[in-house]
């Protein structure tokens, strides 16, 4: 009798650890869901271009910058794109090659509090307009992918840009197709 009793406690313990433990890799599983939710770099635009495509881009090296009355520009290449851009590109006349991504960061202006001088600063960020090539994929606009990620200060977030399709940027870059669909040339240093 006392066997039968060892025989369903040690019976019932392994029912509940089992329990226990697919809980466990439901709840680690729903937690990493959420978290990937919150990650930049799950994002995708509604044309398939993948925010990760760019990762690493808050340090790729400065192409260009720009500004408007509100917003300040700063372009940002991948080393490709700056390999390219040092061997000439798009200045010789050639293209710049598959792999290449070019970033637009936009930040709206306030005037400094700090300088001892007039000098509007970068406040809050709003937005990341991204460019890829690659010539297959993106055969008719050109070899280049677009794409806008937006940012909200607010909910410290990024989404998709649900109006960023993979040739939205491809009328506004035609009139430069002859440098490759790039405004800015890499500045001298």
């Amino acid at each position: 009798m006392e066997m039968r009793s060892t025989a369903k406690r040690s019976g019932g313990f392994i029912i509940v650890a089992r329990a226990v433990a697919v809980f466990a890799v439901l709840g680690a599983a729903v937690l990493f869901a959420q978290g990937q939710g919150n990650d930049k770099y799950s994002l995708k635009s509604p044309s398939g271009i993948a925010f990760s495509d760019f990762r690493g881009y808050e340090d790729w090296a400065d192409v260009s910058s720009a500004r408007t009355d509100e917003i300040l520009k700063v372009i940002v290449g991948n080393p490709t794109m700056i390999k390219a851009y040092k061997a000439g590109i798009p200045g010789n006349g050639q293209p710049f090659p598959d792999g290449s991504m070019i970033v637009k960061l936009q930040w709206k202006l306030k005037k400094s509090t700090e300088a001892p001088f007039v000098v509007e600063v970068p406040d809050v960020f709003s937005q990341a307009f991204v460019m890829e090539k690659d010539s297959k994929r993106f055969s008719k606009s050109g070899g280049w992918g677009y794409a806008v990620f937006n940012y909200d200060a607010a909910s410290d977030k990024f989404t998709a840009d649900p109006k960023s399709l993979s040739d939205c940027g491809y009328a506004c870059h035609t009139p430069v197709k002859a440098k490759d669909y790039i405004f800015h040339p890499y500045q001298k240093r």
